[in-house]
């Protein structure tokens, strides 16, 4: 989740239309400077007893992020507190309850990206073996209640933790107990985002079923594969789901403001706090009427920051972000990238792709959102067989246009081989999550604790 370093109070105030669609019409880009940028969340624990690490103890998050400002990381400072780092590969932040999370930098192509992610998984590793920590990479706590894991101090967490439970059962499992990875891709123009919004979010089941990597609940099997995209059904009905209105015709940057326009609020920056709004309209803010900042009107960074407050299965900023898989290892942080940049980065793999969707009804994709958490390949997909019936096509799809792009690295290699593991998760049958499972009920005879040896 974003980290605010300013507070941006020469921004202009928002006067206008315009003014609102304004991200997403500076994020149009030319295909050549299209680039990729990739984030990814990881459990942190203790590796003398497996707790989750506070803040504050001895060898606890705080001292990781100092510990990182040695690799050339600058401190970002809220109340006091080191909350974030900002360097040459992005940004490191927080989650709710310390999980780790790398904001990767925007880059040129795949090799550079797992090239990011290795260097910075190298580096924690190397505090951790100092500091007596170990990292996870899962889509959720697969042995934490939430009330064994410590929050974070950050300000708008505080906000979010509170208002969390008026409006869905499950949004503080999403905040303290889940960790994902996502891609940020750009779009050249209107059209090519709603081509790409269309097709990505129709195939995002697939995604969160070759990802699904969240088994487990409190030491036992939750019943689920990807148990991570189940919270999401009950967090928040009013920023979450598949957004129906994509598929409509006629949609566009307007009908996407329109939605962000009716997404409650959470939050207000300013001086450096965040001042609590959690609930109220946004459009009354424009009208100089939020009840708690009365008669000033928005700022281009209020709304901004209002725009990373939407959680659903692709989010539309200045670039769209694909949100469906869960947290993994390092060879699953690198092939989620290269399935989506596959897809979505080519004009031909674009357009076979839609076309293996264009067909399904807000029915069938919703039916099917639905069925993937607990299903994963086997979700039966609208008109008739499961997600496994295409998941190799779609896969052929992707390696296409990664062919096309032809980005090579030094050994000549181009970006397709990081599918590599997603092709054999469809060669098996065999999401991640089934893999554990099998353990689990195997070889570790259901002892969870067994987890900890499937690290990074």
């Amino acid at each position: 989740m974003s980290t605010r370093q300013v507070s941006n109070r020469n921004d202009p105030v928002i006067e206008s239309r315009e003014d609102l669609l304004a991200p997403m019409i500076k994020g149009e880009k030319p295909p050549a400077d299209w680039r990729i940028g990739t984030e990814h969340e990881k459990l942190v624990y203790s590796t003398s007893d497996h707790h989750a690490p506070s803040y504050d103890e001895k060898g606890g998050i705080r001292e990781m992020l100092k510990a990182l400002e040695d690799y050339g990381w600058e401190p970002v400072i809220e109340s006091g507190n080191v909350i974030a780092l900002s360097g040459s590969d992005g940004a490191v932040s927080l989650e709710p309850a310390g999980q780790l999370e790398l904001s990767g930098a925007p880059l040129q192509n795949l090799h550079q990206t797992c090239a990011e992610t290795g260097r910075h998984l190298d580096q924690v590793k190397a505090i951790g073996a100092k500091t007596g920590t170990g990292f996870l990479g899962l889509g959720m706590w697969p042995d934490k209640r939430r009330d064994e894991l410590p929050i974070m101090p950050k300000g708008r967490y505080k906000i979010m933790l509170s208002h969390m439970p008026r409006v869905g059962s499950m949004g503080l499992d999403m905040m303290l107990r889940t960790c994902t990875i996502q891609v940020n891709l750009d779009y050249s123009s209107e059209a090519d985002m709603v081509q790409k919004f269309r097709t990505s979010l129709a195939l995002q089941p697939l995604a969160t079923a070759l990802f699904a990597n969240s088994p487990f609940l409190e030491g036992k099997p939750n019943g689920y594969l990807s148990y991570r995209s189940h919270i999401w059904s009950d967090t928040d009905p009013h920023r979450t789901g598949m957004l129906p209105f994509v598929f409509e015709d006629g949609f566009g940057y307007d009908r996407y403001v329109e939605y962000m326009l009716d997404v409650p609020m959470y939050f207000v920056y300013r001086d450096g706090k965040y001042i609590d709004a959690a609930g109220l309209s946004f459009r009354d803010f424009l009208d100089g009427k939020l009840s708690v900042l009365p008669g000033e009107r928005p700022i281009a960074s209020d709304w901004v920051d209002h725009l990373s407050t939407a959680f659903p299965e692709v989010r539309l900023k200045s670039f769209l972000e694909m949100r469906g898989a869960d947290g993994g290892p390092w060879n699953k942080i690198c092939a989620l990238p290269a399935f989506w940049v596959g897809l979505l980065y080519d004009q031909g793999a674009l357009g076979a792709a839609w076309n293996l969707v264009k067909d399904w009804d807000m029915d069938g994709r919703e039916a099917l959102r639905a069925a993937v958490p607990k299903l994963g390949l086997d979700a039966p997909i609208p008109g008739g067989g499961t997600l496994k019936d295409i998941a190799a096509d779609v896969l052929a799809i992707s390696r296409s246009g990664l062919n096309a792009r032809a980005r090579l690295n030094s050994a000549g290699d181009n970006e397709s081989g990081f599918l590599n593991p997603l092709d054999e998760i469809v060669a098996s049958g065999k999401v991640p999550a089934q893999r554990l499972l099998d353990k689990y009920n195997g070889e570790w005879g259901g002892d969870i604790a067994r987890v900890y040896e499937e690290s990074f």
